[in-house]
């Protein structure tokens, strides 16, 4: 009896751990789907852990998510630009933050909205959550209490304790400041400094630049009552250290001659005529938001040598906290640092700053519609994007505590660690924000062929006002908006175009001409032509094909067969290829995979099999990622003589033959492509014994088919797709059902493959310069 107690104790405790001791792992997803399950995660079992941690509190982080859970904390004081608007109303930006933390560091968030002004029972009422959180992020508490706050809780608890709104924009523009001072040949501690604004997030810039080497004596600060001197008395002990003697000191005389100007205050108080008095080689951090102190197109149009910073996504160097708070907690979090201290701060500067020094990923560069971004002074700091900083700045933040001696836990193998945080996030939502960021960038007018759908209506909407898309809806204008109202959707700004109406006949009989030319040798009549564009999809695939639209979406009721036709009649294959093909992207935890053929051809030949892995690997590159290829096969290298394995082989030999930098190999077992282990012990030779294979081909339809949806709807992957390959412009087709997200998912796809294909002419610029300001009507 003894022993089935013990095993009971022993499964109670595995169950109820978050990770095995000395180890950093995500916290595993644990089964509550019997009897025995829930036993286990409640009575009578919950009680082993909680004997456990009574014995020894430490051992919290063992049986408990507290190692994983930060608390973002906030009295509604200092909200973004809002101001107090109580705790109630800043609850949407601390969900928000909570989001960012996990989408950049997986750590996990509870939002806490307190209603309480008073410093110290503020404290009082933080510091009592210590037992639940590993970490405490304070937000947007207005100042001078937050500095008090910060200090507070910093003595009193054995936590880290972050206001971010200081720290993090001192950590990023300290970053950005070290590398344009090493572009400018400028030393620390020689610059003049002229800073507007003294608030908490400026006060906590200048204390770091000074942990960094400036020097007091070599700043001049100016807040709302003008330049901070001796003679005033409401400065407080930290900024009475930056006072200076004279009184008569403007923003205007201080800027002449001044190395650096950090603006943290209003937009629009910065002149051209300042800037160009300023010193050589200058740098400006115009930080303000939404306006800058000054623009950054009037800033470079009157210094051709200044490297300028803003806290805007459109501009060049964006100062954004994303780049920081996420990973100094997660590096917090994982040696159980008792404090952020000045020496962990310092290592996420520098491990910011030399990142921005080495070469950027590809999926960077296409994320910011960028051919090859490298350090200069359009690039100082890097982008919110790059999937490297949780893996760069999240060790150094880490090293540091361990080093300055507030860590409770060491790491011991630091490269196993690396590895581990790059698990803990797939590279799966990384593309798909990289694609979104790109859309976003020059959105595409998109038809839907089938938008009397609900589900069709909301996806337009959604990409409409997320600025993705410019849809244009074709079926009946009464239908349309009848499920519209019913789903309470918004379709304003959005066309509605009927194919069939008297208002399209004479662009129906402008397309109809179009294609009787394309398909009058091929059984199509007159008559017949004007007859078929009252169809949705013809008329869809010949806007695209005149240029009144860039991309179409079709086939959410349609059959495959039926929704691909239009398209081959009307729009055609790209030069040089002989038949398109359908890819699908999954995205895994493993990365994004591309898979093909899995909709078009059922048993292509060796020679049909290479042409398309040549049009896989082209749109690969398209994602900016380099196509890593295995030629899928029930055998291995020749381990079987059937016709089918050396179908496989030929198309291999084809494909090298013809690129030989293409990285591909086969045939193999899909299991090889993955297990580079079994791969290197047994066929060396192989070219993707050291790379991690992205795209795999399949010998026919049926197994690229089957493979597909069993990864989808077993192996839990998230399908984007068909792609359809080949085709002269991009018309693209939706599964039979597929979700708002799956519509989405594929409309960016679309627009994606649109930039790369579509010529703008100046109608279509004035058009969507139109669409746009509509749009921006429709938001307010």
């Amino acid at each position: 009896m003894a022993k089935h107690t013990d095993l009971r104790r022993e499964q109670a405790l595995e169950y109820h751990s978050s990770g095995r001791p000395g180890k950093i792992e995500v916290v595993p997803t644990k089964e509550a789907k019997t009897q025995r399950d829930l036993s286990l995660a409640y009575s009578p079992g919950v009680a082993e852990p909680c004997k456990e941690i009574a014995a020894n509190p430490e051992d919290v982080y063992k049986y408990t998510a507290k190692g994983n859970l930060v608390a973002v904390i906030t009295n509604g004081t200092a909200v973004l630009g809002l101001g107090d608007i109580g705790p109630e109303a800043s609850k949407p930006v601390m969900e928000g933050k909570g989001v960012l933390f996990k989408i950049f560091a997986d750590i996990d968030v509870f939002d806490i909205e307190i209603n309480e002004k008073d410093p110290e029972k503020f404290v009082q009422i933080v510091k009592s959550l210590e037992p639940t959180f590993g970490g405490i992020n304070l937000e947007d508490i207005k100042a001078p209490e937050c500095f008090y706050i910060e200090q507070e809780l910093k003595k009193q608890m054995n936590i880290p304790v972050m206001h971010d709104d200081q720290h993090g924009t001192a950590i990023i523009s300290s970053a950005a400041l070290l590398n344009a001072l090493e572009l400018q040949k400028k030393k620390i501690e020689k610059v003049k400094f002229v800073i507007n604004g003294a608030g908490a997030a400026a006060m906590a810039c200048i204390q770091l630049y000074v942990a960094l080497g400036a020097r007091y004596e070599n700043f001049i600060l100016f807040d709302k009552d003008g330049v901070l001197h001796l003679g005033r008395t409401d400065l407080g002990p930290i900024r009475a250290q930056f006072a200076v003697k004279k009184s008569d000191w403007t923003l205007q005389s201080a800027m002449k001659d001044a190395d650096v100007f950090l603006g943290l205050s209003v937009g629009n108080v910065v002149t051209q005529e300042m800037v160009k008095s300023m010193a050589k080689n200058p740098i400006v951090f115009a930080m303000a938001n939404p306006d800058p102190e000054i623009t950054y197109e009037d800033a470079t149009a009157v210094r051709k040598d200044i490297i300028m910073a803003t806290g805007r996504t459109d501009y060049p160097n964006q100062v954004n906290n994303v780049l920081g708070f996420p990973y100094i907690f997660r590096g917090a979090l994982d040696v159980r640092a008792k404090q952020i201290n000045e020496a962990m701060k310092l290592a996420a500067v520098k491990a910011l700053a030399d990142l921005a020094k080495s070469p950027v990923p590809d999926i960077v560069n296409m994320a910011y519609n960028q051919h090859n971004m490298a350090f200069g002074p359009e690039y100082i700091i890097p982008k919110p994007l790059d999937p490297r900083l949780l893996s760069t700045v999240a060790p150094a933040v880490a090293k540091a505590a361990v080093e300055s001696g507030v860590a409770q836990k060491t790491i011991t193998n630091w490269e196993a660690y690396t590895l581990e945080l790059n698990k803990r996030l797939g590279l799966d939502n990384q593309l798909i924000r990289v694609i979104g960021n790109k859309a976003r960038r020059d959105p595409k007018r998109l038809v839907f062929a089938e938008a009397d759908n609900q589900k069709i209506l909301k996806a337009a909407s959604i990409l409409y006002d997320d600025g993705i898309a410019y849809p244009i809806l074709l079926g009946d204008p009464t239908k349309i908006n009848r499920i519209a109202e019913e789903n309470n959707i918004d379709l304003t700004d959005i066309p509605i175009i009927d194919p069939r109406s008297d208002e399209m006949e004479s662009k129906r009989e402008f397309y109809s001409e179009l294609f009787f030319q394309k398909r009058h040798r091929r059984g199509i009549n007159k008559y017949e032509s004007l007859k078929i564009m009252k169809d949705r999809n013809h008329f869809g695939c010949m806007m695209v094909e005149t240029g009144d639209a860039d991309a179409m979406l079709s086939g959410l009721t349609k059959n495959y067969a039926e929704a691909i036709r239009p398209a081959l009649q009307i729009i055609g294959t790209e030069e040089g290829v002989k038949k398109i093909a359908g890819m699908y992207l999954l995205l895994t935890k493993k990365g994004p995979l591309f898979l093909a053929d899995t909709t078009v051809n059922f048993n292509p030949t060796a020679e049909e099999l290479a042409d398309i892995t040549m049009m896989v690997a082209k749109e690969v590159r398209n994602f900016n990622l380099v196509p890593r290829i295995a030629m899928l096969s029930y055998s291995n290298f020749g381990s079987s003589d059937s016709p089918e394995a050396r179908l496989v082989a030929e198309a291999t030999k084809i494909l090298k033959q013809r690129n030989p930098q293409l990285i591909v190999d086969g045939e193999m077992q899909g299991s090889l492509a993955f297990n580079k282990e079994i791969l290197r012990d047994n066929y060396p030779f192989s070219e993707l014994v050291d790379e991690d294979v992205n795209v795999l081909m399949f010998p026919n339809l049926t197994s690229g088919n089957v493979t597909y949806n069993l990864l989808k709807e077993v192996g839990g992957a998230d399908a984007i797709g068909p792609i359809l390959l080949g085709l002269k412009k991009p018309v693209h087709v939706l599964q039979l059902g597929s979700t708002v997200r799956s519509i989405i998912n594929m409309a960016l796809v679309a627009v994606v493959d649109a930039q790369l294909k579509c010529r703008i002419n100046t109608d279509d610029v004035v058009q969507r310069s139109a669409w746009w300001k509509r749009l921006k009507k429709r938001k307010k």
